[in-house]
């Protein structure tokens, strides 16, 4: 299926995203993009050397999380860790400019804030650079992040946790959140090495890759049934939304249902960088707002097929998501 969603419905739950709270914990970091162009091979190595024509840095990690959530009206409570360096006053300042209130950012001195420096040819990445630290966030700073979870939960009307691997979320601090959110919807975009700690979450949206090896397999689209149901008896999740890249979706609404098949949407793919991000926040912002689970997978869809059209982490509006719509009724 490419939609079930009407055009009437859609703009019924576009409208129903406006002022939605949503707690986001995760890893954050700076995604600096260095564009340029290539047209000769280094002399010292047979690579090539990008001419430098511009340079920008956008929020990234569970921040591009809460521009997603933002751009489609909705309120992000965005909790997580930077360090005390020119990086992190430049990730609260691509915050400001989104509109995102950065003041629940915990400092943690001695551990840089996550920088990922993309080199651009065009539209096409010639490599990236990462400067980040994975080890565990410090007693501290678990402490400081438990209090202020707590705290903003009780404002939230649903629960998101973006799991990069880099070092904030423990299986502690995940259950602690979880239990905080009750009732409430919560979703985690998540990482195998934790799938233990995501029991009672309402859904986790892995791409195929990592659902399989977080239970020993390769992914393959084929075999996703089989891998669900072993998620689903690991981890005692409620559901799952497995993202599969082109091939685009499958939802499973609690163990043992058969996979519902949502089909990207996706006219043209330039840069799928942070459509993890998308689908996630969007998915929960539409949980949060009442949409049934299969609402929110097929909205999510549309503004993932917006933002991989585009260079670089990025966002749909909802203008953007009913123009796809629209492009896709029409295809």
């Amino acid at each position: 299926m490419h939609s079930t969603l009407t055009k009437d419905r859609l703009q019924e739950l576009l409208a129903s995203l406006r002022g939605r709270r949503v707690l986001v914990v995760g890893d954050l970091m700076l995604d600096h993009y260095v564009w340029g162009r290539v047209e000769r091979i280094s002399p010292e190595a047979p690579v090539p050397v990008v001419e430098v024509e511009r340079e920008a840095g956008l929020a990234g990690g569970a921040a591009n999380v809460a521009r997603n959530i933002a751009a489609l009206g909705g309120v992000p409570l965005l909790v997580g860790v930077v360090g005390a360096d020119a990086t992190a006053e430049e990730l609260r300042e691509r915050l400001t400019d989104d509109g995102i209130n950065a003041g629940h950012l915990i400092i943690e001195a001695d551990r840089p804030t996550t920088l990922k420096t993309r080199i651009m040819a065009g539209r096409q990445q010639v490599c990236r650079v990462d400067h980040e630290v994975r080890s565990p966030v410090g007693e501290t700073a678990v402490k400081r992040l438990t209090g202020a979870g707590r705290e903003l939960m009780g404002e939230a009307d649903a629960l998101l946790l973006s799991d990069y691997g880099k070092g904030l979320l423990s299986m502690g601090l995940i259950r602690d959140l979880v239990e905080a959110a009750g009732d409430r919807p919560s979703s985690v975009d998540p990482k195998e090495d934790h799938f233990g700690a995501y029991a009672g979450v309402t859904v986790a949206t892995p791409n195929n890759h990592e659902a399989g090896r977080a239970v020993g397999d390769r992914g393959d689209y084929g075999r996703l049934d089989t891998i669900a149901a072993r998620l689903f008896e690991l981890t005692g999740l409620k559901n799952l939304l497995i993202t599969c890249g082109e091939r685009g979706m499958r939802l499973y609404e609690g163990p043992g249902a058969e996979a519902k098949v949502i089909e990207t949407v996706a006219r043209e793919v330039f840069d799928v960088t942070g459509a993890g991000d998308t689908v996630t926040g969007v998915l929960t912002l539409a949980l949060a707002a009442g949409a049934s689970l299969l609402e929110g997978a097929l909205l999510a869809n549309l503004a993932a097929g917006v933002v991989i059209a585009k260079v670089g982490v990025a966002t749909a509006s909802p203008a953007e998501v009913l123009r796809q719509h629209d492009l896709t009724a029409g295809a």
